[in-house]
């Protein structure tokens, strides 16, 4: 095969790429995000007039369950489906946290639980986890010194 140019090559993919239907994508996306949140809420709503918790209490136990529900989800294989139409929709922040920890751990998993399970339970939350606490180390030394 002769050596493409980048622009060659550009070409060429665009050529065999079909294109993204983005305004459904967009409405998917929403709606099923929408869903997710309207979910929690309701879990939330249970919580606090149902089971009668304070509102901090109702929030813990409804950030607790939704990584719950999203953690068995995702190793039914529900959520991985969902996120096929759903898209950025399944990101919701909580949700989609945990499923990017359940997820390369269960793809590990036939390498063993130390070695495959163990170590790649964190691959993709990892860095986020590492950046998250770096970053509010900096802003709570930055608000001690200066508050």
């Amino acid at each position: 095969m002769a050596k493409m140019t980048p622009k060659e090559y550009e070409s060429y993919v665009q050529s065999k790429t079909p294109p993204s239907p983005i305004l459904k994508d967009c409405l998917f996306a929403f709606l099923i995000g929408g869903a997710i949140c309207t979910i929690g809420q309701g879990i939330s709503d249970i919580y606090t007039h149902v089971l009668n918790l304070s509102t901090e209490t109702a929030s813990l136990c409804t950030s607790v369950t939704l990584i719950f529900l999203s953690a068995l989800t995702t190793g039914l294989g529900i959520y991985p489906q969902i996120a096929k139409y759903a898209g950025a929709g399944t990101i919701v922040p909580i949700t989609g946290f945990a499923n990017a920890v359940v997820s390369p751990a269960l793809e590990s998993k036939p390498e063993g639980l130390v070695l495959g399970t163990g170590a790649k339970i964190f691959t993709i939350a990892g860095p986020v986890i590492l950046y998250g606490v770096l970053t509010s180390w900096i802003c709570g030394t930055i608000y001690f010194f200066f508050s």
